[in-house]
Order: C-alpha cells, then structure tokens, then sequence
C-alpha cells in the first residue's frame, strides 16, 4: 500500500479516527493516498482541506471535468499512475456528451492535448505543462495568453491551483510508494457545496 507505517480504519483512534469517519468511503474505505498520512494526522486534514476547496468547490467558476482534466494531464506528466486512475475515472463522468474519455486519454497519453481541446481549455494545459515541469521557465506572458483567451484571472487562479494541488499529490504518492491496492477507484466528496463535508462517495 505504502513505503511507510500506515494506521487503518479498525485500528484509528482520537483524532486520526475522527478525521477517517470525515473522509471515510463505502464500508469505511480510506484512500491510500489520505491513509499515507495517518502518522501525522494534522498533514491528512490539511490535504483534505486543500483538496476539497480546489478541486470541489460550488465558488469555482470552470467546470468540474476539465479541473479533472488537468489533474489527469499533471499526473501523466509526473508519471503517477494512482493520481491517473483515481482522476479518470471521475472525469469519464463527467465530460461532456461531443468528448470521449478514450479521446482525451490518447491526447494526453501522447502529450498532444491540441488532438482534443482548443482555446482556452488547451492554452490552460499548455500552462498546466509548464508549471508542472518548468515552472522556472514560466512569465507573465503566458497568463496574458490565458487572459486573451477569455479566462479571468479567477479562473486562471483555478487552473494554478488545481495544478499545483496534483503536483504535491504526484509526490506524495510517488515518494511514499501509495499504489491503488485496497482503494474503490474514482471515489471523491463530491458535495460541492458544503466546504466541511469530505465524505466520498
């Protein structure tokens, strides 16, 4: 599951078991990337924290399946498989019905994004790349970029952050050795609305 000492469920207490019945899945199924942090349960609430309000939250303003969609394109880039299949599966849900998820795993599987996306949404993986794997090579050219192609800089504020977010899961997963053993794939806490609730489901 992991390289580290990890504390399941059945054997949580205090505060760690508090915080599993909070992210807690089907039959009390903690993923292996949130379990990774049950030595140190402050880190676990702070992910879940930083998770739930980037990536799903009611305030955000681009839709869900292409946040989704860049956490997919980062994790191929970083090589994390776990971070790919968790992520997925839950942007395979909701695309919308003119894109296929076999379309846009071959545009990333061959870093040609352009084979899928346009616009905006392929400008925000052209940043999503660099603040991925160059972030030293980025200026404030490309955000104006970003911006002539219609994106606020809420929205562009999204998209580094979204980006930012799957790197520290990339190497958190990466550098622990979390694989997928155990883990129902594609889960997340999906109400939007209610910051606090990180159940998934």
């Amino acid at each position: 599951m992991t390289w580290i000492k990890t504390i399941g469920f059945n054997e949580s207490t205090g505060k760690l078991r508090k915080i599993y019945e909070r992210v807690s899945g089907p039959d009390n199924n903690i993923d292996n990337i949130l379990m990774s942090h049950s030595l140190r349960p402050h880190t676990l609430q702070g992910h879940m924290m930083l998770y739930k309000n980037v990536l799903h939250n009611s305030n955000n303003t681009l839709p869900k399946w292409f946040l989704e969609a860049l956490g997919v394109y980062v994790s191929m880039l970083n090589k994390c498989d776990y971070c790919v299949d968790h992520h997925f599966s839950g942007m395979a849900r909701l695309l919308p019905k003119e894109i296929t998820s076999s379309s846009v795993k071959r545009a990333f599987e061959k870093d040609q994004p352009e084979l899928v996306f346009e616009g905006a949404y392929l400008k925000a993986l052209e940043y999503a790349k660099l603040l991925a794997l160059e972030p030293g090579n980025l200026s404030e050219d490309l955000i104006r970029e970003l911006r002539d192609e219609g994106l606020e800089d809420g929205e562009i504020l999204e998209i580094n952050q979204v980006v930012s977010y799957f790197c520290y899961a990339n190497r958190t997963v990466l550098g622990l050795g979390i694989n997928t053993r155990g883990d129902i794939i594609g889960l997340s806490p999906n109400d939007s609305d209610d910051a606090e609730n990180w159940n998934h489901s």
